[in-house]
């Protein structure tokens, strides 16, 4: 929602959007001293006016509904913390923009870090993955799943990334690895139960062997 008595961005043309601009400016500037100096009334108004800009320029680049929460309190976290840097050489909301983009990246990562090993748990959804005890932080996931890589064979790691992080089939994976199909889901198996393992989840269906 615009400032009492601010003119719109972009407003007219000419000489009068260049007004508008510097006048949005100059508010922003007044809004970011206030609340650097600790005033909360203006750091509310500050996430009351940009939040709806944020969250609509997150689900753009890709956040998903359940995902968008958190994704707005970390790029506001992000965007509180980083104030004192913002010199007002570009608007707020395009300083904003930047902090999304990193964001939005973030969640693509921690996205595709748990639906991999959703596929290596043999969960049916991607999304159940997400129910993993609450010391699962996305920094204690990535440290364990990592830590799991590194404890396989160079076999059972070639076989696990390109059939569950690169996406081949196993006909694919069998000839490029050189081996058997049956060995590519024998050791996928295997791959699972040390994921299993280093989790600390129960162990799952094993529904992914060689169709008959």
């Amino acid at each position: 929602m615009s400032a009492p008595g601010m003119p719109r961005i972009g407003a007219g043309g000419g000489a009068g959007a260049v007004i508008s601009e510097l006048s949005t400016r100059s508010f922003e500037t007044a809004l970011v001293q206030r609340c650097l100096a600790g005033d909360r009334t203006a750091a509310h108004e500050l996430h009351q006016r940009y939040y709806p800009a944020a969250a609509a320029f997150l689900r753009k680049l890709g956040t998903r509904s359940d995902e968008m929460e958190d994704a707005g309190q970390e790029v506001f976290l992000q965007f509180f913390r980083y104030l004192p840097s913002f010199r007002g050489d570009a608007q707020l909301k395009t300083w904003l923009f930047r902090l999304c983009i990193t964001e939005a990246r973030r969640v693509r990562r921690r996205r595709k870090l748990r639906d991999t090993v959703a596929k290596v748990l043999g969960r049916e959804q991607p999304h159940e993955a997400a129910v993993l005890p609450a010391t699962h932080s996305e920094a204690t996931l990535r440290q364990k799943f990592e830590s799991g890589l590194d404890r396989l064979s160079p076999a059972h790691r070639l076989i696990f990334v390109l059939l569950e992080m690169e996406g081949l089939p196993a006909n694919q994976v069998a000839e490029l690895a050189r081996c058997s199909e049956a060995t590519v889901w024998r050791r996928l198996s295997e791959v699972r139960k040390l994921c299993q393992e280093m989790l600390g989840l129960d162990a799952p269906a094993d529904d992914d062997k060689e169709p008959a």
